[in-house]
Protein backbone atom coordinates (compact mmCIF):
# COMPACT_ATOMS: atom_id res chain seq x y z
CA UNK A 1 0.00 0.00 0.00
CA UNK A 2 2.56 2.37 -0.41
CA UNK A 3 3.14 5.12 -2.89
CA UNK A 4 5.73 4.19 -5.18
CA UNK A 5 4.84 2.12 -7.94
CA UNK A 6 5.18 -2.06 -8.15
CA UNK A 7 8.04 -3.63 -9.58
CA UNK A 8 7.13 -7.06 -10.95
CA UNK A 9 8.34 -10.03 -12.77
CA UNK A 10 6.64 -11.88 -15.19
CA UNK A 11 6.88 -15.96 -15.24
CA UNK A 12 5.50 -18.00 -18.14
CA UNK A 13 5.42 -21.61 -18.52
CA UNK A 14 4.88 -22.99 -21.96
CA UNK A 15 3.30 -26.28 -22.63
CA UNK A 16 5.26 -28.23 -24.37
CA UNK A 17 2.64 -29.01 -27.06
CA UNK A 18 2.15 -26.24 -29.20
CA UNK A 19 -0.12 -23.16 -27.77
CA UNK A 20 -1.99 -20.84 -29.92
CA UNK A 21 -0.41 -17.71 -30.10
CA UNK A 22 -3.87 -15.83 -29.39
CA UNK A 23 -3.85 -17.12 -26.13
CA UNK A 24 -0.80 -16.46 -25.07
CA UNK A 25 -1.09 -12.69 -26.16
CA UNK A 26 -4.36 -12.87 -24.48
CA UNK A 27 -2.66 -14.07 -21.08
CA UNK A 28 0.02 -11.59 -21.59
CA UNK A 29 -2.44 -8.39 -21.87
CA UNK A 30 -4.55 -9.48 -19.26
CA UNK A 31 -1.26 -9.57 -16.83
CA UNK A 32 -0.13 -6.06 -17.87
CA UNK A 33 -3.88 -4.78 -17.96
CA UNK A 34 -3.62 -6.14 -14.07
CA UNK A 35 0.03 -4.43 -13.78
CA UNK A 36 -1.50 -1.15 -15.37
CA UNK A 37 -4.76 -0.90 -12.75
CA UNK A 38 -2.48 -1.69 -9.74
CA UNK A 39 0.03 0.94 -10.77
CA UNK A 40 2.96 -1.05 -11.32
CA UNK A 41 5.46 -1.83 -13.67
CA UNK A 42 6.86 -4.99 -15.26
CA UNK A 43 10.47 -5.10 -14.23
CA UNK A 44 11.24 -8.47 -16.75
CA UNK A 45 10.42 -12.03 -16.95
CA UNK A 46 11.13 -15.36 -18.19
CA UNK A 47 9.62 -18.14 -19.76
CA UNK A 48 10.31 -21.73 -19.48
CA UNK A 49 8.38 -25.22 -20.95
CA UNK A 50 6.58 -27.29 -18.74
CA UNK A 51 3.59 -29.73 -19.09
CA UNK A 52 0.98 -27.17 -17.91
CA UNK A 53 0.35 -23.79 -18.60
CA UNK A 54 1.24 -21.23 -15.68
CA UNK A 55 1.69 -17.62 -15.56
CA UNK A 56 2.23 -15.37 -12.54
CA UNK A 57 4.50 -12.65 -11.21
CA UNK A 58 6.84 -12.12 -8.06
CA UNK A 59 5.85 -8.87 -6.81
CA UNK A 60 8.34 -6.17 -4.93
CA UNK A 61 7.36 -2.97 -3.39
CA UNK A 62 7.57 -0.65 -0.40
CA UNK A 63 5.18 0.49 2.23
CA UNK A 64 5.26 3.45 4.68
CA UNK A 65 5.61 1.59 8.29
CA UNK A 66 2.72 3.53 9.52
CA UNK A 67 0.87 1.88 7.13
CA UNK A 68 1.12 -1.82 7.75
CA UNK A 69 -0.91 -3.87 8.10
CA UNK A 70 -0.50 -7.84 8.87
CA UNK A 71 -2.52 -10.84 9.95
CA UNK A 72 -1.99 -10.75 13.88
CA UNK A 73 -2.97 -7.80 16.12
CA UNK A 74 -6.89 -8.96 16.12
CA UNK A 75 -8.74 -7.81 19.13
CA UNK A 76 -11.73 -10.01 21.44
CA UNK A 77 -14.97 -8.12 20.38
CA UNK A 78 -13.85 -7.32 16.41
CA UNK A 79 -16.25 -8.40 14.00
CA UNK A 80 -14.39 -10.39 10.46
CA UNK A 81 -15.47 -8.60 7.38
CA UNK A 82 -15.10 -10.36 4.04
CA UNK A 83 -14.96 -8.85 0.82
CA UNK A 84 -15.47 -11.55 -1.89
CA UNK A 85 -17.43 -15.19 -2.05
CA UNK A 86 -15.69 -18.16 -1.76
CA UNK A 87 -15.62 -20.86 -3.96
CA UNK A 88 -13.14 -20.58 -6.33
CA UNK A 89 -11.18 -23.82 -6.17
CA UNK A 90 -14.54 -26.06 -6.15
CA UNK A 91 -15.62 -23.81 -9.19
CA UNK A 92 -12.18 -24.22 -10.83
CA UNK A 93 -12.69 -27.94 -10.54
CA UNK A 94 -16.10 -27.52 -12.00
CA UNK A 95 -14.59 -25.78 -15.33
CA UNK A 96 -12.09 -28.96 -15.73
CA UNK A 97 -14.91 -31.49 -15.30
CA UNK A 98 -16.45 -29.62 -17.85
CA UNK A 99 -19.98 -29.39 -15.62
CA UNK A 100 -19.02 -25.45 -14.85
CA UNK A 101 -22.04 -23.74 -16.63
CA UNK A 102 -21.59 -20.45 -18.49
CA UNK A 103 -22.80 -17.21 -16.45
CA UNK A 104 -21.24 -18.98 -13.18
CA UNK A 105 -17.35 -19.14 -14.62
CA UNK A 106 -17.77 -15.24 -15.79
CA UNK A 107 -18.69 -14.65 -12.22
CA UNK A 108 -15.84 -15.71 -10.87
CA UNK A 109 -13.45 -15.23 -13.12
CA UNK A 110 -14.82 -11.74 -13.60
CA UNK A 111 -14.60 -11.25 -9.34
CA UNK A 112 -10.44 -13.47 -9.50
CA UNK A 113 -9.56 -10.84 -11.99
CA UNK A 114 -10.74 -7.88 -9.89
CA UNK A 115 -8.09 -6.26 -7.69
CA UNK A 116 -8.57 -5.61 -3.85
CA UNK A 117 -7.41 -2.29 -3.76
CA UNK A 118 -11.04 -0.42 -3.61
CA UNK A 119 -11.52 -2.65 -0.77
CA UNK A 120 -8.42 -1.94 1.12
CA UNK A 121 -8.25 1.68 0.19
CA UNK A 122 -11.54 2.01 1.78
CA UNK A 123 -11.02 -0.08 5.28
CA UNK A 124 -7.71 2.42 5.18
CA UNK A 125 -10.29 5.13 6.97
CA UNK A 126 -11.08 2.72 10.00
CA UNK A 127 -9.21 1.38 12.71
CA UNK A 128 -8.31 -1.54 11.61
CA UNK A 129 -6.86 -4.03 13.99
CA UNK A 130 -6.01 -7.45 11.23
CA UNK A 131 -5.85 -8.37 7.49
CA UNK A 132 -5.26 -10.88 5.54
CA UNK A 133 -6.20 -12.06 2.22
CA UNK A 134 -8.06 -15.71 1.54
CA UNK A 135 -6.21 -17.40 -0.87
CA UNK A 136 -4.39 -21.07 -1.50
CA UNK A 137 -5.05 -21.91 2.50
CA UNK A 138 -9.08 -21.04 2.63
CA UNK A 139 -11.14 -19.16 4.47
CA UNK A 140 -10.57 -21.47 8.00
CA UNK A 141 -6.91 -21.47 6.98
CA UNK A 142 -6.00 -17.61 6.41
CA UNK A 143 -8.65 -16.95 9.83
CA UNK A 144 -6.65 -19.87 11.95
CA UNK A 145 -3.17 -17.50 10.97
CA UNK A 146 -5.10 -14.15 12.37
CA UNK A 147 -5.49 -16.27 15.49
CA UNK A 148 -1.34 -17.45 16.04
CA UNK A 149 0.00 -17.65 19.52
CA UNK A 150 -2.67 -15.04 20.30
CA UNK A 151 -5.33 -15.59 23.51
CA UNK A 152 -7.99 -15.42 20.92
CA UNK A 153 -10.27 -17.22 19.11
CA UNK A 154 -12.79 -16.92 16.13
CA UNK A 155 -16.25 -17.76 15.87
CA UNK A 156 -16.98 -18.14 11.92
CA UNK A 157 -21.18 -18.09 10.72
CA UNK A 158 -20.97 -20.41 7.42
CA UNK A 159 -24.63 -19.06 6.52
CA UNK A 160 -22.71 -15.35 6.28
CA UNK A 161 -20.35 -16.27 4.25
CA UNK A 162 -20.65 -15.37 0.41
CA UNK A 163 -20.66 -18.27 -1.71
CA UNK A 164 -19.90 -17.85 -5.58
CA UNK A 165 -23.00 -19.53 -7.91
CA UNK A 166 -22.61 -23.13 -7.89
CA UNK A 167 -20.07 -23.68 -5.86
CA UNK A 168 -22.14 -25.11 -3.32
CA UNK A 169 -24.13 -27.49 -5.77
CA UNK A 170 -20.48 -28.94 -6.87
CA UNK A 171 -19.54 -29.09 -4.17
CA UNK A 172 -22.11 -31.25 -3.01
CA UNK A 173 -21.12 -33.48 -5.92
CA UNK A 174 -17.88 -34.14 -4.80
CA UNK A 175 -15.80 -31.85 -7.33
CA UNK A 176 -13.26 -30.74 -4.64
CA UNK A 177 -10.23 -29.88 -5.13
CA UNK A 178 -6.90 -31.70 -3.35
CA UNK A 179 -5.94 -28.43 -1.79
CA UNK A 180 -9.23 -28.77 0.13
CA UNK A 181 -8.20 -31.97 1.70
CA UNK A 182 -4.61 -31.21 2.57
CA UNK A 183 -6.11 -27.53 4.00
CA UNK A 184 -8.93 -29.47 6.06
CA UNK A 185 -6.03 -32.12 7.38
CA UNK A 186 -3.52 -29.24 8.27
CA UNK A 187 -5.55 -27.12 10.67
CA UNK A 188 -8.20 -30.08 12.19
CA UNK A 189 -5.71 -29.65 15.78
CA UNK A 190 -7.37 -26.22 15.87
CA UNK A 191 -10.95 -26.28 14.17
CA UNK A 192 -14.41 -26.89 16.17
CA UNK A 193 -16.82 -28.10 13.59
CA UNK A 194 -20.42 -27.30 15.10
CA UNK A 195 -22.08 -30.69 15.34
CA UNK A 196 -25.10 -29.70 13.01
CA UNK A 197 -22.40 -28.17 10.41
CA UNK A 198 -23.15 -29.75 6.80
CA UNK A 199 -20.16 -31.22 5.57
CA UNK A 200 -20.43 -29.42 2.24
CA UNK A 201 -20.23 -26.55 4.73
CA UNK A 202 -17.08 -27.70 6.06
CA UNK A 203 -15.28 -27.99 2.63
CA UNK A 204 -16.12 -25.17 1.22
CA UNK A 205 -14.79 -23.45 4.34
CA UNK A 206 -11.57 -24.93 3.37
CA UNK A 207 -11.88 -24.56 -0.56
CA UNK A 208 -8.43 -22.86 -1.44
CA UNK A 209 -8.92 -19.57 -3.19
CA UNK A 210 -7.29 -17.99 -6.11
CA UNK A 211 -7.12 -13.94 -5.62
CA UNK A 212 -9.64 -14.55 -3.03
CA UNK A 213 -11.06 -10.69 -0.73
CA UNK A 214 -9.60 -9.47 2.24
CA UNK A 215 -10.53 -10.57 5.52
CA UNK A 216 -10.34 -7.65 7.80
CA UNK A 217 -10.68 -7.47 11.81
CA UNK A 218 -12.12 -4.31 13.82
CA UNK A 219 -14.31 -3.06 16.22
CA UNK A 220 -18.05 -3.53 15.49
CA UNK A 221 -18.85 0.06 14.52
CA UNK A 222 -16.50 0.69 12.41
CA UNK A 223 -17.20 -2.52 11.01
CA UNK A 224 -20.70 -1.61 9.73
CA UNK A 225 -19.87 1.45 8.64
CA UNK A 226 -16.93 -0.31 6.51
CA UNK A 227 -19.63 -2.79 5.25
CA UNK A 228 -21.68 0.19 4.02
CA UNK A 229 -19.25 1.89 2.26
CA UNK A 230 -18.01 -1.57 0.46
CA UNK A 231 -21.59 -2.54 -0.39
CA UNK A 232 -22.34 1.40 -1.95
CA UNK A 233 -18.81 0.98 -3.92
CA UNK A 234 -19.44 -2.12 -5.44
CA UNK A 235 -18.48 -4.72 -3.42
CA UNK A 236 -22.01 -6.10 -3.10
CA UNK A 237 -20.83 -9.51 -1.80
CA UNK A 238 -18.84 -8.26 0.81
CA UNK A 239 -20.28 -9.37 4.57
CA UNK A 240 -19.69 -9.91 8.42
CA UNK A 241 -19.30 -13.30 8.74
CA UNK A 242 -17.72 -13.61 12.15
CA UNK A 243 -16.09 -12.33 15.29
CA UNK A 244 -13.27 -12.83 17.59
CA UNK A 245 -13.43 -13.85 20.97
CA UNK A 246 -11.37 -14.34 23.92
CA UNK A 247 -13.34 -17.68 25.52
CA UNK A 248 -11.99 -19.87 23.13
CA UNK A 249 -8.43 -19.20 22.86
CA UNK A 250 -6.44 -20.86 20.39
CA UNK A 251 -9.26 -21.97 18.37
CA UNK A 252 -11.72 -21.34 15.67
CA UNK A 253 -15.00 -22.70 15.73
CA UNK A 254 -17.19 -23.17 12.14
CA UNK A 255 -20.93 -22.34 13.09
CA UNK A 256 -23.95 -23.11 10.44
Amino acid sequence: MGGRPVCAMNIVCFPTQQMELEILREILRGGLDALHAAGAVLAGGHSVEDPELKYGMAISGTVHPDRILTNRGAQPGDLLLLSKPIGTGVLSTAVKAGMAGEPEVEEFTAAMATLNARAAELMRAHPVHACTDVTGFGLVGHACEMIGEDAIGIELEFSAVPLFSGARRYAEMGLLPAGLHRNREFRAPMVTLAPDLPEVAADLAHDPMTSGGLLIALPPGPARTLLAEMHAAGLAEAAIIGRIVDRTPGRLQLLP
